[in-house]
């Protein structure tokens, strides 16, 4: 007899919920073969039934209830791609109470509620798979849980959000301002309308909590760790790296430094011709190091509709086959008992780069670097150029020119204090750019 089918309700048919119901349409065949049985869409919800949608559907289908899926004894497996806390936090909770297993998208609700969501799924003897979360069609979330589970993972070096990579190659290869280019990430669909999350770090540092929770058994709040994004950064800042011998990308990093786990999610130099320096445009890559097998890497689009969709798609069958079922009891998140601690961010050691605008008058060097010195930062190399003839700083006659320095390494604190020193020279003109330097 063949197998009966697994019903499916998608509640959230935007850009990626297209792609999923796409793909369970065209491709029947496949999904069976791999799946053991058929996958069938019965049910999708949507806010606004009357917004146009790449996918026609049977009548009766689409509806803007999420009940109709949560209250459908027929539906086995939802897959939930509802953005954002609320309503989706209560959407999650009302699936696993009904008895659905779950496959979610939703990175910013994992990284806030993850451990309530987690215990509520095992407390029903449900899934919840979440390939889709972090890095699109990379497949991050099975190499750590899978691949690498004879391995401690001691680092993880990613550049997780693919607008902020697009914006600084297109400034680099293009040479566009912050402004210009960030335009063309929106023309470009790469961008949101609004793109704060992509652009301030918040987005990278929620994947990294989750892959950290994976790799470390740690849950790290977001205020607890150095994050900023990239738009405080002026093209300046790209050419002087590039004459330094470095790229900037939006590093996102979490590391085993002497038992205790350091984060960061920072614009960082990255040297030239290294695998991170060779990632343009709206790609991702994660490296991960592990204690056995060294280090490895994953490359590939980590958003849009049709990779974000193969990871949710990959979900469903492995929910389906029972995989997700073995392996979600023994995932090792939101544990009570971590087994690192935080490393306090002051403590974080690295170089840095350092670009402030300031009088071009004699002595301003002298007491910056008298400022670090006094902090035990020691410079490693300054670049400043003849001043160009631009505007005068208001209400002084001095022309303001830019002056860049690299530091040997030093603590996130040292360079801290040293920074509210500095910033009450009269000479600087604000802001001032700092980012870390990879090792």
């Amino acid at each position: 007899m063949p197998e009966e089918p697994v019903n499916i309700g998608i509640i959230g048919l935007g850009t990626v919920g297209t792609g999923v119901a796409r793909i369970l349409r065209d491709e029947p065949e496949r999904i069976q073969r791999r799946a053991g049985r058929p996958l069938k869409l019965r049910r999708a919800v949507v806010r606004d039934l009357n917004k146009p949608r790449g996918i026609e559907l049977p009548a009766g289908m689409l509806g803007d209830d999420p009940q109709a899926v949560i209250n459908d004894p027929e539906i086995e497996v939802a897959v939930h791609l509802v953005g954002g806390i609320d309503p989706a936090r209560q959407i999650m909770l009302d699936l696993l109470d009904a008895g659905k297993n779950v496959v979610t998208a939703n990175k910013a609700l994992l990284c806030e509620h993850g451990d309530e969501l987690f215990a509520r799924a095992r407390e029903k003897g449900r899934t919840i798979a979440f390939e889709a979360a972090v890095a699109g069609g990379i497949p991050i979330i099975s190499a750590i849980n899978h691949g690498l589970t004879g391995n401690q993972i001691t680092s993880i070096s990613a550049i997780l959000n693919g607008t902020s990579n697009f914006i600084l190659t297109q400034m680099v290869q293009e040479r566009s301002s912050y402004a210009e280019a960030l335009r063309s990430a929106q023309e470009l669909g790469y961008a949101e309308a609004d793109p704060t999350m992509d652009i301030d770090g918040t987005d990278a540092a929620q994947k990294l909590v989750i892959l950290a929770q994976l790799a470390f058994g740690v849950k790290v709040p977001l205020s607890v760790f150095p994050r900023q994004g990239i738009d405080l950064l002026d093209l300046s800042d790209l050419t002087y790296a590039d004459e330094l011998g470095y790229i900037v990308k939006l590093l996102a990093s979490a590391r085993l430094v002497n038992g205790r786990l350091e984060l960061l999610v920072l614009p960082t130099l990255v040297r030239h011709h290294t695998l991170l320096a060779e990632v343009h445009g709206p790609f991702n890559a994660v490296g991960l190091t592990g204690d056995v097998v060294g280090e490895t890497w994953y490359f590939g689009a980590g958003a849009g509709q049709m990779p974000t969709a193969s990871a949710v798609i990959a979900d469903l069958i492995d929910t389906v086959t029972g995989r997700t079922a073995l392996t979600f009891p023994r995932l090792e998140v939101w544990r009570t008992s971590p087994p690192f601690e935080i490393q306090p961010s002051a403590e974080i050691a690295r170089r840095f780069y350092l670009r402030f605008n300031v009088d071009d008058r004699p002595h301003v060097l002298a007491d910056i670097a008298d400022i670090l010195g006094r902090h035990e930062i020691s410079i490693a190399s300054v670049i400043q150029h003849e001043a160009p003839e631009t505007e005068l700083r208001p209400g002084h006659d001095r022309l303001i020119v830019p002056l860049v320095i690299m530091t040997h390494r030093t603590t996130e604190g040292a360079m801290r204090a040293a920074e509210q020193e500095i910033s009450r020279l009269p000479a600087l003109l604000p802001p001032h750019i700092r980012m870390p330097v990879t090792e």
